[in-house]
């Protein structure tokens, strides 16, 4: 849609309209919008160019298009429209042309609501009817029509041209409804018009793409589609071919499924604020009996109240880490965030660690910006390099190297130590909850759970975590996160 089509449409200024129309354009030559009174307020290029002469003004009665109807104040009414839900309004016309010429045509209408537009406006799009061409989906319809998933085929100009029998039990239109009538009209949200035109295009391709169709009834239904070229048998492209599969059982599940999940992230939150209580009170009388009576301890009584205390310790951050594994992906504050700033700030509180171990950090010194919320950023950069010099092992010049990349879609974060290694059966099972390889000769051990925080965090970032690493030279780390 150019900017002269654009400044014509008057009340067609909210977003989703616009987006409506620069979609159908994409897709429809002829297409107008008119309001209830008939009047014209918006219409295509080709259109325009079709019809010509003042009659086809902004503003003008744009009944004049369609001479001779036997009624055509029903054509325009919002009353009719409605009754039989609009979306596939179907009725053959003649449409005028700026020569004089009248044009046997189909119009099919649905009403759409602007922000500025009460009672809602109505889009026509228009068909010569000598523009049918040969309709390549019936070749296949002795395949095509007991298939279980509904499948639609759409000739270059965006008009159905076949439709199977799983159509009519998904939608509720039958296939007469449906040939030649525009596809477009089928989406339920007007947004989606958009991505559904771009599909259409010449060697365009869909998979998966979740999108409400409308039913018979004028109800909304989910459905997983995926599009690919619709081609003759001499490999000539006559369209698309849509296929489109319910997936009301599936979000039933999953939304089943996040309500499950809630309710365990609430029993894990609540659980572990219960243990902290019986915790404090551990650690608080073996501070006491290390304080009052350690004097009238042996050796061995002062080595138990040092394992107390180490164990309590531990539990103590497992407590935590679970509480803040349980928090990721609620309320997260996501920006662009500087990287260097944050390991800059790891770096100097690793210091006295880094400097007894002897190993080596460095630092990407003008990294990308990262788009994550800053919480988080911290955490994933903390647990990889706590991870790296907890699990480093003796090594000549132990070193730890962080590094950013941008790419196209996505940041990628590695992490790179010259430690032990890690063996390929445990490379998966690392990430899991309470998992470490610590060997127990190391009286040390971390909570198991950061790791597995450093994988959620990337989930709920659009990304994945995963290690590369060979026993004995060193493990690469690696984190994706979303740009967007």
């Amino acid at each position: 849609m150019n900017p002269q089509e654009l400044s014509q449409t008057r009340l067609i200024d909210g977003l989703p309209a616009l987006r409506l129309l620069e979609g159908l354009a994409r897709v429809y030559q002829l297409v107008l919008v008119v309001d209830q009174q008939g009047r014209l307020q918006w219409m295509s290029s080709e259109l325009r160019r079709f019809c010509g002469g003042a009659d086809c003004q902004i503003g003008g009665d744009a009944r004049t298009l369609f001479p001779r109807l036997p009624k055509p104040e029903q054509l325009l009414t919002i009353r009719r429209l409605l009754r039989s839900q609009g979306y596939l309004s179907h009725m053959r016309v003649d449409l005028r042309g700026g020569d004089g010429t009248e044009v046997p045509a189909e119009l099919s209408v649905l009403p759409i609501s602007t922000e500025d537009s009460d009672p809602p406006l109505l889009v026509v799009i228009a068909r010569r009817v000598g523009d049918r061409g040969e309709t390549a989906g019936e070749q296949a319809a002795s395949v095509l029509d007991n298939a279980p998933d509904a499948v639609l085929a759409v000739d270059e100009k965006g008009f159905v041209t076949y439709s199977n029998a799983a159509v009519e039990r998904l939608l509720g239109h039958s296939r007469d409804e449906l040939r030649h009538r525009p596809v477009a009209l089928l989406v339920h949200n007007p947004i989606d018009v958009e991505k559904l035109a771009s599909s259409l295009g010449p060697g365009q391709k869909i998979r998966d793409w979740d999108l409400n169709l409308r039913r018979s009834d004028g109800s909304a239904v989910a459905v997983s589609a995926s599009a690919d070229a619709l081609k003759l048998p001499d490999g000539t492209v006559r369209g698309t071919v849509l296929f489109l599969r319910d997936v009301r059982e599936r979000s039933e599940t999953e939304l089943e499924l996040r309500k499950r999940n809630q309710e365990l992230e609430h029993c894990v939150h609540t659980l572990a604020h219960d243990l902290r209580s019986p915790l404090v009170a551990i650690l608080g009388f073996s501070r006491l009996l290390r304080q009052d009576y350690g004097d009238n301890l042996d050796r061995t009584g002062r080595r138990f109240v040092d394992r107390i205390e180490e164990a309590g310790r531990t539990m103590d951050h497992m407590i935590r880490d679970v509480l803040e594994l349980s928090r990721i992906g609620s309320d997260e504050r996501k920006s662009l965030i500087d990287p260097r700033i944050v390991l800059l700030q790891i770096q100097a509180e690793r210091k006295p660690q880094l400097d007894e171990r002897g190993i080596r950090l460095t630092i990407p010194d003008g990294p990308p910006m990262v788009y994550c919320d800053r919480t988080r950023l911290y955490q994933l950069f903390s647990n990889l390099i706590g991870n790296a010099i907890d699990h480093m092992g003796p090594c000549d010049a132990p070193s730890i190297s962080v590094d950013i990349e941008e790419l196209p879609d996505h940041h990628l974060i590695t992490v790179n130590d010259s430690g032990r290694g890690i063996p390929a059966e445990h490379q998966e099972n690392i990430f899991d909850v309470f998992r470490t390889l610590r060997p127990h000769s190391e009286s040390r051990r971390g909570s198991g759970i950061g790791l597995a925080i450093v994988r959620k965090i990337a989930t709920t970032h659009s990304g994945r975590a995963w290690v590369e690493s060979e026993s004995g030279h060193g493990a690469l780390f690696c984190v994706t996160l979303s740009r967007t």
